[in-house]
């Protein structure tokens, strides 16, 4: 069993390929068969070099490895198109000469003036098989006026049927299926000519793809044929099941312009790539039991294509979110630390590696915090002030103006008296401290009477525990905070 994951090198990963490439991994580690990556980059106007490295690190910070393709290699090497172009040229020419395809001289605006007639008149608006039979003449006057023609299948009149992996029997009547261009006027193959191509040279048994590619089939399917005509390939037609859509917002189909659609989104914020696999797994497709937390390993022994939904499934990012939280409180706290640095690095607030000084900081409070975040991104705002020098906090400008105001002097004062004398600086006896000055000591509840200290030593309302985060800060740091907040 051979399955192909081949996205093309536009623009940057989005969610919805990479759950093609999971179903498409996992379907290849379940049956102990092989996920060929492939990238499709015949389009010279769009695709580049950036996405197509984009492609190459999104899958390998997924950790869906890959046993052909680029960096890899493999028997039908070369794995990018745009190195095989002569093979899609000499298969153009074959199906040429064969008369499986012809050449179409018809201009843009023929084509869209013939459309709009068709639909008029209530029939099919495809191509209508205009140039298919072009006497000598008729090509030699469409040459002098210098037009390029395009390439075009000849498709067979009769319906296709096949067995969708996902969906069941589908049929596509021929007056649905027009004649269609595999090779542009500037002799540039399209993904209509090479897919297929490379489908059947690199042996593909099965392909798993997205809904919106179902309509291509059927011209796929009389392109399989015709290059078992041609000698192209041995007649052996892939399996086809499409995968369902993926909705946004408004039930709509999520697209590339979508913000929770990026990859590289999902990587700025924190959230795990396990976490991410885990989530676009349940998008389609189900483990069984009402079991919605698994690693990618344990989908791909359970992954079956009978419980693979043809329903489409809906994109929450609360959902998203909250699945990336159970799987930061399930890590090790080393591991969880390891992830968290390059986020407090870029922020200004370790070096990276730490100094031994933040390696201890961070280890005492990063247990304070796992139970509180739902993504990497949220340990700055978490953990910094432990972090950053004291001249430097940054307060949070609305919290400061909300609870640092003249009413709370004196209990900045009062928390000042009573840390600067205390003998044991631990949790406890900070707890002890500032509870018997705060609320014995000046009558105050406790949200009124910490939330000042909270403010003044963190910089916001909300922060790790107060008194375990004192401890970490130390002595010298927190009184000169307090000190510095009655400025």
């Amino acid at each position: 069993m051979r399955v192909r994951f081949c996205p093309s090198p536009t623009g940057n990963p989005h969610v919805g390929m990479v759950r093609t490439a999971l179903f498409n991994w996992a379907f290849a580690r379940h049956t102990g068969g092989t996920f060929v990556f492939r990238i499709e980059d015949t389009d010279s106007a769009r695709d580049t070099e950036d996405s197509y490295e984009a492609l190459l690190g999104a899958l390998g910070w997924l950790g869906l490895s890959w046993d052909e393709g680029p960096e890899v290699g493999g028997p039908f090497a070369p794995y990018r198109q745009s190195q095989r172009l002569e093979q899609y040229a000499d298969v153009a020419a074959r199906l040429r000469e064969s008369g499986h395809a012809y050449d179409c001289y018809c201009s843009t605006e023929e084509l869209e003036q013939r459309r709009e007639r068709a639909i008029a008149e209530k029939r099919a608006p495809g191509y209508d098989g205009h140039c298919r039979a072009l006497t000598a003449e008729q090509v030699e006057a469409y040459r002098a006026e210098g037009r390029a023609p395009v390439l075009r299948l000849r498709m067979p009149d009769r319906d296709f049927t096949w067995d969708d992996l996902v969906r069941g029997p589908i049929t596509f009547a021929a007056d649905q299926v027009p004649d269609y261009v595999l090779v542009r006027a500037n002799g540039e193959p399209l993904y209509t000519l090479v897919n297929p191509v490379d489908d059947a040279a690199m042996r593909i048994t099965h392909v798993l793809r997205g809904e919106d590619l179902l309509s291509s089939t059927p011209r796929q399917l009389a392109l399989y044929e015709a290059l078992a005509a041609i000698g192209v390939s041995d007649g052996t037609t892939p399996s086809f099941g499409h995968l369902p859509y993926v909705m946004g917002e408004g039930n709509k189909k999520l697209s590339k312009r979508d913000p929770e659609s990026s990859l590289q989104w999902y990587r700025d914020e924190g959230y795990l790539p396990e976490a991410l696999l885990n989530y676009l797994a349940l998008l389609g497709w189900s483990m069984g039991e009402d079991r919605e937390f698994f690693g990618k390993e344990e989908m791909a022994t359970a992954f079956t294509l009978e419980r693979v939904s043809p329903n489409p499934a809906r994109f929450d990012l609360k959902k998203c979110t909250a699945i990336n939280g159970d799987w930061i409180r399930a890590l090790a706290i080393d591991d969880l630390t390891a992830r968290i640095v390059p986020f407090l690095a870029r922020a200004g607030a370790v070096s990276e590696p730490p100094t031994p000084e933040q390696a201890r900081v961070l280890a005492a409070a990063v247990p304070l915090v796992q139970e509180r975040m739902e993504t990497l991104a949220q340990s700055v705002g978490m953990l910094a002030f432990l972090l950053v020098d004291d001249d430097v906090l940054e307060r949070d400008a609305a919290d400061t103006a909300a609870v640092l105001t003249p009413e709370s002097r004196p209990v900045i004062e009062a928390s000042i008296t009573a840390l600067d004398g205390l003998g044991d600086w631990s949790a406890a006896a900070i707890e002890d401290a500032l509870r018997g000055a705060l609320i014995e000591g000046l009558g105050l509840k406790p949200k009124i009477a910490f939330g000042p200290v909270r403010v003044a030593v963190t910089g916001r309302r909300v922060s790790p525990p107060l008194f375990e985060s004192l401890e970490i800060l130390g002595r010298p740091s927190t009184l000169r905070r307090l000190r510095d907040s009655l400025v």
